[in-house]
């Protein structure tokens, strides 16, 4: 049985009084991934982001825990060092170039001043050849694409070689190919023993996950694995009865339903 790499007690976040989780209780297993869906408004990115620890303007209650321990309780650069981080519209230093940007992933393993290791240079290099971001490593991020800018900021997560890595809409500005290859990349992830959550509106995407956890009005309405009737069932609810999964060529796809 899997051990769990991050578990929820009685989650509520609220913001100006208005609330945006409510009483959320999970479990997410060691060694899979866990895709976060729902509608828009559903509380997915508020759920990643309390998960992280970065929610610094809202009111939060219960307790998360990460590999076992508080979350509130960790020491900044050791959680650093156990769960990475691609949010949704990060705010760079556009001027920096992209190995220096990949590089900012290694900041929790180094001393204060200390400059960057071997083992440092070895990790950003990998990081940036598998997410094919290597061939513009010298240039700045001002000058990349969306979809380019996207592959450098995941190279960065990817640098970290956390145990657990949560990813917030990483498929923005990607195209088709580079999303399949973002695919393969969180199942090499897995396959060596990392925990990957990201929130995704791609449903088909999503669907090819370990675990899928469905949300809705700041609630958990269901968390199962991706291939169970039951996952299914609450997916097409959840969107009002308006897709429907269907397996095409060994794949569970979410396709409109006409």
């Amino acid at each position: 049985m899997n051990s769990i790499a991050i578990s929820a007690r009685q989650i509520s976040v609220s913001v100006q009084n208005t609330a945006l989780l409510r009483g959320i209780d999970l479990d997410l297993p060691a060694a899979r991934w866990t895709s976060i869906v729902g509608p828009n408004g559903a509380g997915k990115s508020t759920l990643l982001k309390c998960l992280a620890g970065l929610l610094r303007h809202a009111r939060v209650q219960g307790e998360v825990r990460l590999l076992g321990r508080p979350l509130a309780g960790l020491p900044g650069r050791e959680r650093a060092r156990q769960l990475a981080w691609l949010g949704q519209n990060e705010a760079v230093a556009d001027d920096l170039p992209a190995y220096d940007i990949a590089m900012l992933g290694r900041l929790p393993h180094r001393a204060w001043m200390a400059p960057p290791s071997a083992a440092d240079h070895a990790a950003v290099q990998a990081a940036l050849r598998t997410t094919q971001a290597w061939d513009w490593r010298a240039r700045p991020l001002s000058q990349l694409s969306g979809g380019e800018r996207q592959r450098v900021l995941l190279a960065r997560a990817l640098a970290v070689q956390a145990p657990v890595t949560l990813m917030d809409e990483p498929l923005a500005n990607l195209d088709p190919p580079h999303q399949t290859d973002w695919l393969h990349t969180v199942r090499a992830l897995v396959a060596g023993g990392a925990t990957v959550v990201s929130v995704l509106h791609e449903i088909s995407i999503a669907l090819q996950a370990d675990d899928l956890l469905v949300m809705d009005g700041g609630r958990v309405l269901h968390h199962g694995p991706c291939g169970d009737a039951a996952t299914h069932a609450a997916l097409e609810q959840v969107f009002g009865h308006r897709i429907q999964v269907r397996r095409i060529d060994n794949l569970w796809m979410a396709l409109p339903r006409v």
